[in-house]
């Protein structure tokens, strides 16, 4: 091999395994589902400046408590109105999740994978934070919201930013507090990563 052909194909090998490694971030990014961007539910500017060390071993599951949504238009208000409450009323620096699952069968971005949350005090810095919009004291969520949140929890793991082995919490576990709700902590406490 001449002096040039060495470096041209080393550079060429560098150039495939970049390529394969792009290939296979987008091929775990479409496993994960449809996740609706911030900007798509008119989110606003997130003032969070603290990250998560990932991949975290543990999600906290709660509810907010408040009006269920089962259409993109209505979660979509739902997000706003939680994300509203958190940051006028509460002061946060955005909505308190990583991210809102809708009754729509549609995930929400909140602060996403890489933000530390607001959602369960000296669990913000070690878990990711995912909600189901409504109150699930007396009701289910449907099933679509449900394979949502599994699929999401999937491609947490695909993503690296769940460890393989992450313990599934629900807020009640980790704080006083009725949330997830009766019927949906029922579910969760099914779920295989599940640990009170």
């Amino acid at each position: 091999m001449s002096r040039l052909g060495a470096p041209l194909a080393w550079a060429l090998l560098a150039l495939l395994a970049l390529l394969a490694l792009a290939a296979a971030k987008e091929e775990n990014q479409t496993c994960c589902g449809p996740v609706v961007p911030r900007r798509e539910w008119n989110a606003l500017p997130s003032r969070c400046t603290k990250k998560l060390n990932l991949p975290v071993a543990y999600v906290v599951v709660s509810h907010t408590a408040g009006s269920h949504c089962d259409t993109p238009a209505l979660c979509r208000q739902q997000a706003q109105n939680v994300q509203h409450y958190h940051t006028q009323n509460l002061n946060y620096c955005d909505v308190a999740y990583n991210f809102l699952i809708g009754e729509d069968g549609l995930v929400y971005e909140g602060r996403g994978w890489n933000v530390k949350g607001d959602h369960a005090s000296l669990w913000n810095t070690k878990a990711i934070g995912i909600t189901f919009m409504g109150n699930f004291m007396e009701r289910s969520p449907a099933p679509r919201a449900l394979r949502a949140a599994q699929s999401l929890l999937a491609c947490g793991v695909a993503l690296n930013a769940l460890t393989p082995d992450y313990e599934l919490k629900g807020h009640r576990d980790v704080q006083q507090t009725l949330s997830p709700g009766d019927r949906l902590y029922d579910i969760i406490s099914q779920w295989p990563h599940h640990r009170e």
